[in-house]
């Protein structure tokens, strides 16, 4: 039995459970890994790795089938942006200690593999836990954490030689959603706190009589204090309800602009209630194509963010983001390649432009930002009008 200060046994009825954590990019973790998994003869090694991440580690084409117009009719271009971002920081950090990110995770499926030993994945899907942390988010706190994320892969070259030490004993990903639950503290429950909860369900129902698993480092603290607790794994799966705040606004807002400019032309007359339609497109189409630009959009994208913002910032059921993303999948045809060069594209900051399928991601979200900014800018000039 090894004994370490990045492994610990537990046991669960039966069960002998060894817990490793880890640093998602340093090679010491990935040694570890092997050594126990060859070590202690597992009947069960779990990962922290949900089926779609497992699929995307053991399937380099899974990228190729992302269907870009699903994504963006069903309105995840948000969820799918944050979660590649996340992985261009784990990336970037993993270059700069010279290791593949997720290499321990890699290393213990290869292993149990050869060992004979099944793998158990035990993190809880990537979507379930993006939509549960956005659904809990207002769109000012969405703009935030965005700006906030690309802010933070900004500074990764300026990351010092006394950094990257700390960072080979850490969890690295865990230590950076760490410092944005500073921010976020709602984030960091859903993110961490509630996947605590879910790791530590997964991996002491388990099947098998010996089992070693796999997971951040960051998450062992948490999984040792929910080991012994009752664990509601539904409620962990559900996905909440808009709030009713949320309901009340996406249908207030474009209606409290239809009731502004309709008493402005019975009460203001003509002039005032058109001065209050000039500024409402003015404002909604200059900042929504001014996002559609600074994604580097095709300029018939542009064009389409700035003629149809101020027609979607009426209607709740659509917005000006999904229309310009749609024709940005149109004019510029993502390909295979696109797909494939994924992976090294993220490796900077400025592949996020350069690769088409993050690209089109951009326009949607940069789109919909200028155009709800605009929404915010329109507003207080049509009262000025009014006044």
């Amino acid at each position: 039995m090894i004994h370490n200060d990045n492994t610990h046994h537990l046991n669960f009825e039966d069960k002998k459970i060894t817990l490793i954590g880890t640093a998602h990019v340093s090679i010491e973790s990935a040694d570890l890994v092997q050594k126990v998994i060859e070590d202690e003869k597992p009947d069960m090694v779990c990962v922290e790795l949900c089926e779609s991440r497992y699929q995307s580690i053991m399937q380099k084409s899974q990228w190729q089938n992302t269907n870009l117009l699903k994504v963006i009719k069903e309105k995840k271009a948000f969820l799918l942006l944050s979660n590649l971002i996340l992985a261009y920081f784990q990336k970037k950090i993993g270059q700069k200690l010279g290791i593949r990110p997720g290499e321990e995770i890699v290393r213990a499926i290869q292993v149990a593999k050869s060992a004979g030993a099944r793998i158990h994945l035990v993190d809880r899907d990537i979507r379930t836990t993006l939509s549960r942390t956005w659904r809990c988010m207002g769109l000012w706190a969405k703009i935030k954490l965005l700006f906030q994320l690309v802010t933070s892969v900004g500074e990764m070259d300026s990351i010092k030689e006394a950094d990257i030490e700390k960072m080979k004993k850490k969890d690295v990903l865990e230590m950076f959603l760490s410092e944005i639950g500073k921010s976020f503290p709602e984030i960091r429950r859903i993110l961490i706190d509630e996947r605590d909860q879910y790791l530590a369900y997964m991996i002491r129902t388990a099947p098998g009589k010996t089992i070693v698993a796999v997971v951040g480092a960051g998450h062992v603290p948490g999984i040792q204090s929910q080991w012994e607790r009752h664990i509601d794994l539904d409620a962990l799966n559900q996905i909440p309800p808009k709030g009713k705040v949320f309901g009340f606004l996406k249908w207030g807002i474009p209606g409290f602009i239809v009731c502004l400019i309709i008493v402005g032309f019975f009460y203001a007359g003509s002039s005032a209630g058109t001065s209050m339609i000039t500024w409402w497109v003015l404002a909604n189409a200059i900042l929504a194509g001014l996002g559609a630009a600074i994604a580097l959009g095709h300029p018939l994208t542009v064009l389409s963010a700035i003629v149809s913002s101020p027609l979607t910032s009426l209607n709740p059921m659509i917005a000006a983001g999904w229309v310009a993303g749609l024709v940005e999948v149109f004019l510029g045809k993502p390909k295979v390649k696109d797909f494939e060069r994924l992976s090294e594209d993220l490796s900077s900051l400025k592949g996020f432009w350069k690769n088409k399928i993050t690209r089109i991601l951009l326009v949607v979200a940069f789109t919909n930002i200028g155009s709800s900014v605009g929404t915010f800018v329109a507003i207080p000039l049509m009262v000025k009008v009014f006044a």
